[in-house]
């Protein structure tokens, strides 16, 4: 989430004349994230995000987006719905980008996770990918390994700038995972972003999964290890918490669990969750507005969960 797009607010209050959601309040640009412009709107009514799509996002994607909300919801995980208006549209045009109006939940968003967290993000991400299995939905991924590739050459000789030596780290490992990658585990649609920021939680129960935007098709237990490499490190990733690991691998058990195969290949998926986060970081870090309000992020935190796993036992990622 950002705000790269200003909507004036008379704008906004216009906008918001098409839907049964009350008079505008107040309304404020959220400034986490990278992908979308994003406001949290209060009308006399109740709470909205309205989602201006801009960057990374296709329009031609949304509707993917909205059904696998419906799909998901419909069968009880916790994720906002799109809102229609009047006329039953839920896509609409403002200030010249494409733009929606979401359901808001309720919940924080936690910094350095608890154990407990984890394990209770773990088990939302089980009951996520139990929910989806019957989605009939498909969207390519975007960022799979052969995007990696792209990304590296767009960042090319910046990737110096940011660090002396990334370049050639990142050759090397992208020479690694091309020989390794585990293309043939199963594949489903997945979240592949679940970050804290993308969790919503009252104490150590979690009340919303959100920011669904780069969800695909993909290998599933990738999933499960963008979590981890998002999860089990201290936010700059300095530190690894093998608890939090073990309670995250634990909670997704509890509910839907890896196969053999994907515990095997599970060091291998987070080389690659770890460098794909590293890169797209990079890019932004290169290429965001200055002026945009948005918090760019460090690309070297990920290169400190890659080189982590590069060299970690495989067993103890599990929590084993």
């Amino acid at each position: 989430m950002a705000v790269y797009t200003h909507v004036p607010a008379e704008e906004m209050a216009e906008f918001l004349t098409r839907y049964d959601a009350g008079e505008l309040l107040s309304a404020k640009g959220i400034a986490e994230g990278v992908e979308n412009s994003n406001y949290l709107v209060e009308t006399s009514t109740d709470r909205f995000i309205l989602t201006l799509y801009e960057k990374r996002v296709n329009e031609a994607d949304l509707p993917f987006f909205m059904d696998l909300l419906d799909h998901l919801a419909a069968r009880g995980c916790k994720v906002p719905r799109f809102i229609a208006d009047r006329e039953g549209r839920r896509l609409q045009q403002l200030s010249g980008r494409p733009a929606c109006l979401i359901e808001f939940l309720t919940g924080i968003s936690v910094t350095e996770p608890k154990a407990a967290q984890s394990r209770a993000a773990g088990k939302a991400l089980g009951e996520m990918h139990a929910a989806a299995a019957d989605f009939t939905g498909t969207r390519p991924n975007a960022l799979d390994l052969r995007g990696w590739h792209d990304l590296a050459r767009k960042c090319g000789e910046h990737f110096d700038d940011i660090a002396p030596g990334l370049g050639k780290r990142v050759a090397e490992e992208l020479a690694f995972l091309d020989a390794n990658w585990p293309a043939d585990l199963p594949r489903a649609v997945i979240h592949a972003d679940l970050f804290p920021d993308n969790v919503l939680m009252h104490g150590d129960e979690v009340t919303g999964l959100i920011d669904f935007y780069f969800s695909c098709t993909d290998v599933r237990a990738y999933d499960v290890a963008v979590t981890h490499s998002a999860w089990c490190f201290d936010f700059d990733g300095s530190n690894y918490h093998p608890e939090r690991a073990a309670a995250l691998i634990a909670g997704y058990d509890e509910v839907f669990g890896l196969s053999d195969e994907e515990r095997a290949a599970f060091s291998t998926l987070c080389r690659g969750a770890a460098l794909r986060f590293m890169l797209t970081r990079a890019y932004d870090w290169i290429n965001t507005p200055a002026d945009a309000l948005v918090t760019r992020k460090d690309p070297l935190a990920f290169l400190r969960r890659l080189d982590f796993y590069a060299s970690a036992d495989p067993k103890a990622l599990l929590g084993a």
